[in-house]
């Protein structure tokens, strides 16, 4: 690179003696001014060609280094603007969450609730089983009532100083009895995972003669030992009349959803007014 900058300096200097020299107005250099003329004239523009080009190549260099800093700049400010948007996204969704939660406390007034977050589940796609982030100290006792998501998601099974365990209206150990809220007849809520990857659970200890429909309000029944009376489960659907001829059964679509439960309610009335042992059926 030095002996690059060297040779180009000699070159200038040996040009513009030259110049000099064919500039001098003398009738014996008349020779010499029209050999120099020969050599001179391609030899500037060769150097106007390779100046040209040294040129062009530093003022690329220098405009690659000013992009490179300004794609630097910008990629750090997109990544900023990511990271803010996807806050903001959550905020968003939890605000959205809390609003929900906040209707239903407003659905059911006349129950006071104490609420929670999820903090833990058992492996697998649902909340069949999980843990929230109140307990004894709080006030919550087994067998309260959890909601969630537009109406019940289950009961308070287990209670620690800071957490309680819930099991859901989906287990497979869960049955809820339940009631049309048009008609007021009674039915039975199975939880079974199986059918809970189709977004339904059972229905079923329905009396023929009851006036059940596709569509009713499914809410919890006067009768159940540990469920509250009239909180929403689902929504009946397929009934039909069981091979004895004596019972219907179908299905029921619960309004809450068990794939991604955050925040719940958990009501702190029971329905005896004192706790008793967690069962697995009311």
């Amino acid at each position: 690179m030095k002996n690059s900058k060297y040779i180009l300096a000699g070159l200038s200097v040996f040009c513009v003696l030259l110049i000099a020299v064919t500039s001098i107005n003398s009738s014996f250099l008349t020779p010499l001014r029209t050999g120099v003329g020969y050599f001179l004239v391609p030899l500037q523009s060769g150097m106007n060609t390779v100046g040209t080009s040294l040129y062009n190549n530093i003022r690329d260099y220098s405009s690659l280094k000013e992009a490179q800093a300004e794609n630097a700049r910008l990629t750090q400010r997109i990544d900023q603007l990511t990271e803010e948007n996807n806050r903001l996204q959550a905020e968003q969704f939890e605000l959205e969450r809390l609003r929900e939660l906040y209707q239903l406390d407003q659905d059911y007034m006349q129950y006071e609730k104490v609420a929670a977050r999820v903090i833990a589940k058992d492996s697998g796609n649902w909340f069949q089983i999980f843990r929230i982030d109140k307990g004894s100290a709080d006030g919550i006792k087994v067998n309260m009532n959890v909601m969630a998501g537009g109406g019940l998601v289950g009961i308070v099974t287990d209670v620690g100083a800071n957490y309680a365990t819930v099991r859901a209206i989906i287990d497979d150990d869960s049955n809820v009895s339940g009631m049309s809220m048009r008609s007021g007849d009674t039915c039975n809520v199975s939880g079974n995972l199986t059918l809970y990857q189709e977004g339904r659970l059972g229905l079923d200890h329905i009396k023929k003669d009851y006036d059940i429909q596709n569509g009713d309000k499914i809410i919890t029944s006067n009768i159940s030992d540990i469920f509250l009376p009239g909180l929403l489960i689902g929504y009946a659907a397929d009934l039909s009349t069981d091979a004895n001829n004596v019972t219907k059964s179908g299905f029921i679509i619960p309004v809450a959803e068990f794939d991604n439960l955050q925040e719940v309610l958990v009501i702190t009335q029971l329905k005896n007014g004192g706790e008793e042992d967690a069962q697995s059926t009311d």
